[in-house]
């Protein structure tokens, strides 16, 4: 009898234990069609829904299009040559060679994931635009003005630089040393093993820097707005089309076009993944960089001069937020922060952003590590898990653009009962974390197989609950990655224009959005001025994040540091 009353307690709690996973994962599909499933078939449907295949066939034929597609594929081809060989040289210098200063030289490539990326084209027009330090230096190069592809070229260069130097540097620091060993025993000289053996074994990264390259520049919208001058692309027809215009049904035809690129892009990607083998094998020996005085020197000097540059760039517009009258008065001052901040509504949306960012960080983080958890994790529900991998992995194919516009097309729908999020706050954050979510999910799934399912079956033979398991083991080994993931959404959010552009309201402006506004109206000091400021601020939260991790790393991870 006692027995039987003591039990009855426990099956409430085992139903449950059964129930939470397929609950959890029905949730998180429903958030996931809800900001990723919905906007993408409402955006196909406003394309080719009734009369709508007439005119997107006449859309699609028209020279226009054709010019604007045109011009986006070859600038973004452009961009992506001049970027991978400089950011794949840069890369092979931090890993391959002793040149000094490794750590201050990358952090400085770091600065353009910090702002909009609108801030290197308000630089470039800081030096090189009609009143700018450097016009007659652009112009001696062919140049007329900086409005238009070579400013948008040269303004793309730099912001996406550090994202192809990310995806490189990691494509090398895996390296096998036995197989250089080998090269230079048959003769082979430094050239021979570059070819023969670093850009084989590199060859995933490269192709993955490229294509990722390539889709930033032909999604970006913020940089071709503000330097695209006459030049048009796919981005800023999109939204010219939408905004200026009205004409949703075209708008949506070319969010379509801006789409299929991204898509190729993606599938290309996963193919080359799939082929791509091991870097390391069990036997492998780690490659130490040994010190060579030449390479070490050249290395040295193009890594310092392409910091030089970015110091350069948004170091400009740092001065230019704080002159007074450019080009007329050059006394430093702090008015353009307060007029942005004051007059032009800032504050507030500074303020927004804030929010914005904060709740990414935290909601966004905690739906994407219960979503990594419960797929690689969890047993049973093999569907659903399936469904789950592939909407956690399509967002990366998805251009801001073409999800904020499917976005309004979907919320704003008269049938949807979900109609009263639009233009909220809470829209914000669910297409900001859906448009981020690929990069946190990979990022946690990463972390996730790295620790050995002997700890699962060590708790299940000690008869530990899963939900204890996750408390004391998973989370503490998983805490370093989820603090990245959390400062990956926080700077995002802080960051994002094409996402949001089409979905916000008076009382939920942007502070990135606001810069992009203040730009159209011609103040572009107080644009450079709340674009440092949204820098700054990122800055002082990634420092917040790194002293968090360190305080948390002394505390839940001080197993690493255990001598073997």
């Amino acid at each position: 009898m006692n027995g039987a009353t003591l039990a009855l307690p426990v099956r409430p709690a085992l139903a449950w234990a059964r129930l939470a996973p397929p609950l959890c994962l029905a949730l998180l599909l429903a958030l996931l069609g809800l900001g990723l499933a919905g906007p993408l078939l409402a955006i196909l449907g406003q394309a080719w829904g009734a009369d709508g295949a007439r005119q997107a066939m006449a859309y699609l034929g028209a020279p226009a299009l054709r010019t604007s597609l045109f011009n986006s594929l070859w600038v973004a081809a452009l961009v992506t040559a001049i970027v991978i060989p400089l950011a794949f040289t840069f890369a092979y210098a931090l890993t391959r060679s002793c040149m000094p200063a490794k750590g201050l030289l990358r952090a400085i490539t770091l600065l353009p994931l910090l702002a909009p990326s609108l801030l290197s084209a308000l630089a470039l027009v800081y030096w090189f635009g009609n009143q700018g330090l450097a016009r007659d230096a652009w112009q001696a190069l062919g140049f007329d003005s900086i409005y238009g592809a070579g400013g948008i070229v040269l303004a793309q260069c730099f912001a996406t630089f550090p994202y192809a130097l990310m995806v490189l540097a990691t494509a090398l620091q895996l390296a096998d040393a036995r197989l250089y060993d080998a090269a230079r025993a048959m003769g082979a000289g430094p050239l021979r093993r570059l070819v023969t053996v670093t850009l084989p074994s590199a060859r995933y990264g490269l192709v993955s820097a490229a294509l990722l390259v390539f889709t930033l520049v032909l999604t970006d919208f913020g940089i071709p707005k503000v330097v695209g001058g006459d030049f048009p692309v796919l981005a800023t027809d999109v939204f010219k089309l939408v905004i200026g215009q009205q004409d949703f049904q075209r708008g949506a035809v070319a969010a379509l076009l801006l789409l299929a690129p991204a898509l190729l892009a993606f599938g290309v990607d996963l193919l080359v993944q799939r082929r791509q083998g091991a870097a390391l094998g069990a036997r492998a020996v780690a490659l130490v960089p040994q010190p060579h005085a030449g390479l070490d020197a050249a290395m040295g000097l193009f890594c310092g001069l392409v910091a030089l540059l970015m110091l350069a760039l948004y170091g400009m517009a740092l001065w230019a937020s704080l002159v007074q009258l450019w080009p007329y008065n050059l006394a430093l001052g702090l008015q353009h922060y307060r007029s942005g901040l004051l007059d032009s509504d800032m504050a507030a949306a500074l303020a927004n952003s804030l929010r914005l960012a904060t709740a990414c960080a935290l909601l966004g983080t905690a739906l994407v590590f219960l979503g990594a958890w419960l797929q690689e994790k969890c047993t049973g529900q093999a569907l659903l898990r399936l469904l789950l991998r592939l909407l956690a992995m399509l967002p990366m194919a998805v251009p801001g653009l073409v999800l904020g516009l499917g976005s309004i097309f979907f919320f704003n729908h008269p049938a949807n009962p979900l109609r009263g999020l639009y233009q909220s706050m809470a829209l914000l954050v669910l297409c900001t974390v859906v448009h981020y979510y690929t990069t946190a999910h990979l990022t946690l799934v990463t972390a996730l197989k790295a620790i050995d399912g002997e700890f699962e079956a060590v708790a299940a033979s000690l008869k530990v609950g899963q939900l204890t398991t996750f408390w004391r083991v998973t989370l503490p080994i998983c805490l370093p990655a989820l603090l990245d993931v959390a400062r990956y959404f926080f700077i995002s959010a802080m960051t994002t224009i094409s996402a949001v552009v089409f979905l916000y309201a008076p009382h939920t402006r942007l502070a990135s959005i606001g810069i992009l506004n203040l730009d159209e109206a011609g103040d572009s000091a107080a644009a450079a001025a709340m674009a440092v400021l949204i820098a700054a601020t990122c800055a002082a939260v990634n420092g917040w994040f790194w002293l968090l991790g360190r305080g948390l790393r002394r505390r839940s991870q001080a197993w690493r540091n255990t001598a073997t």
